[in-house]
């Protein structure tokens, strides 16, 4: 048997991988967090599948089902939002796998910020404006950061997960660098039916996600690119490119 760590990417089913489809509807046990998984996904499991919500379990009792499952020869189907690459408490229980002899693979999934950049028709990356993505969180009560890696050192397009809670604190930490002008956005449950947009600065950004009521499920973007109008074309497919 094989655990299969599979992107589910950031909630609309149709933007599952084919390979991630035909895992779920192989496996005939899958795990899942429930918070960030819509149950429409559920419906690819095979009929008689057993679905764990792991909202609200440990890591230890995670791993004990999959040593479970492996003891009874079963292929394991564990969802993460998003890409597993980013934030998705993978290495974790991959360390505890290797150490109870369990094997496992993973299939990539749509990451919820590409989702989010979708839905605002941005891109994140514009030539002379912004070059780099930083992909970040704050430390709140989660695991710390570490040191060297503040809000303070995130360079070009900031991009927060499990932060949108702490709004204010992400404004005050990002204005006195990028300016309280510089462009913001959220997107909570982006891709999904109820998908929230919210445009606009650094300076105004925090009431719009209060009087929107958002707390959760959200990617806060933070950068120049989010605006960007006047910039020089792509080196990629310039005139000079093309006929060297």
């Amino acid at each position: 048997m094989t655990v299969h760590f599979i992107g589910a990417g950031p909630g609309a089913v149709d933007l599952l991988t084919i390979r991630a489809r035909d895992l779920i509807a192989a496996s005939p046990v899958c795990l899942y967090a429930g918070s960030l998984v819509p149950p429409e996904m559920l419906e690819i499991c095979p009929p008689a599948a057993r679905t764990i919500d792991t909202a609200l379990m440990t890591l230890a009792e995670i791993v004990d089902e999959m040593v479970r499952a492996h003891a009874h020869g079963l292929d394991v189907a564990r969802l993460a939002s998003g890409d597993p690459s980013v934030f998705s408490a993978m290495a974790e229980q991959m360390r505890r796998l290797d150490a109870e002899g369990v094997p496992y693979d993973v299939t990539p999934g749509v990451p919820a910020y590409a989702a989010a950049a979708a839905a605002l028709k941005r891109e994140l990356t514009v030539p002379t404006v912004a070059q780099t993505v930083t992909l970040t969180r704050i430390a709140a009560r989660a695991t710390p950061m570490p040191p060297e890696e503040t809000l303070e050192s995130a360079k070009g397009t900031v991009v927060l997960h499990l932060a949108v809670h702490r709004i204010d604190e992400v404004v005050k930490e990002l204005a006195p660098i990028h300016g309280s002008d510089c462009p913001a956005a959220v997107v909570a449950y982006a891709s999904r039916e109820h998908e929230i947009v919210l445009r606009g600065r650094l300076d105004d950004i925090a009431h719009r996600v209060h009087e929107a009521g958002i707390q959760r499920t959200a990617v806060v973007i933070v950068g120049r690119a989010l605006a960007a109008e006047q910039f020089p074309d792509s080196h990629l497919y310039s005139d000079a490119r093309c006929r060297s």
